[in-house]
Order: structure tokens, then sequence, then C-alpha cells
């Protein structure tokens, strides 16, 4: 699997943690008293993340961007829907690749 590839799944599943993580699992623990939601979610979160920082860390390396974009890409990691942003960018870079 190319690392833009690998990226783009990674981060997709990282923003669909961090969301359930923010709108379903802190709803829970804070609204029903039940903090073992968040424990889940954030371990879960966690992991995808640390996979997401792996997965940026290759493709940055193998596709030579500055540092400027690897911040960038991180950061898109830090906010809502963020990694659904950066998906957009890495598919019309991977789409330039293949034509």
């Amino acid at each position: 699997m190319s690392a833009l590839r690998q990226l783009r799944w990674v981060a997709f599943l990282e923003g669909m943690s961090f969301l359930g993580l923010l709108f379903i699992a802190m709803p829970v623990k804070y609204l029903l008293g039940q903090p073992v939601a968040v424990r889940v979610a954030g371990s879960v979160h966690g992991l995808l993340f640390l996979l997401f920082v792996s997965s940026l860390f290759r493709a940055a390396s193998e596709h030579g961007w500055t540092a400027r974009r690897s911040l960038a890409a991180f950061g898109a990691s830090l906010v809502p829907f963020g990694t659904f942003v950066l998906d957009r960018a890495l598919r019309r870079e991977e789409r330039g690749q293949a034509g």
C-alpha cells in the first residue's frame, strides 16, 4: 500500500475515532455518568493517533514534504473534522501521481 493511501485510511479512522470520542463518549460520560465510554474510546483514539503520526512521517519522508506541510497535516488531526479536509488534499496528490 502506498504511503499516501495508508495515510488516508489511518487519517479517516483517526478522524472518526476523534468524533466518536468528542460527540458520543464525552456526552455518555458527563450526561449518563459512564466514564468507561471515554476510557475505551480514548484508548482506541490514542492508538489510531499514534498510527496516524507514524503514517504521516512515512508519507512526508517518501514524498519530500516540507516541515510546514507536515505540520499542517499534523494540525489537521488536532481539529474536529480536520482529517477529512486533509483527505481532499491527499486524494488530489495521490491522483496526480497516478496520472
